[in-house]
């Protein structure tokens, strides 16, 4: 019985995490239309996806890079953050250009 505890318990922790729980990435994008993708590789990182947002562990590339490498695999994105830092109007506009 304890057994099935624990891998009941193991499989929670594996499962997919839902948008609201994956904001604890270093990196976090909010898409501007949701993504059927919801795991991919940009950057040299590992991204999860749930609908339009996405989030990543910590990257060696600058934010600007991450973000538009992100773009060119999943679309235009609305916001982008790194370590709760946005990119700035401007930097967005170049990580969608």
């Amino acid at each position: 019985m304890a057994l099935g505890y624990t891998f009941a318990a193991f499989g929670a922790v594996l499962s997919p995490a839902p948008a609201a729980a994956q904001s604890g990435g270093f990196y976090v994008a909010e898409l501007v239309q949701p993504t059927e993708e919801t795991r991919t590789v940009a950057s040299g990182v590992a991204w999860r996806c749930a609908g339009s947002t996405c989030a990543a562990p910590k990257a060696a590339s600058r934010p600007l890079r991450v973000c538009r490498e992100l773009q060119r695999k999943v679309g235009p994105v609305a916001s982008f953050t790194a370590h709760g830092e946005a990119l700035d109007a401007e930097d967005l506009a170049r990580c969608n250009g």
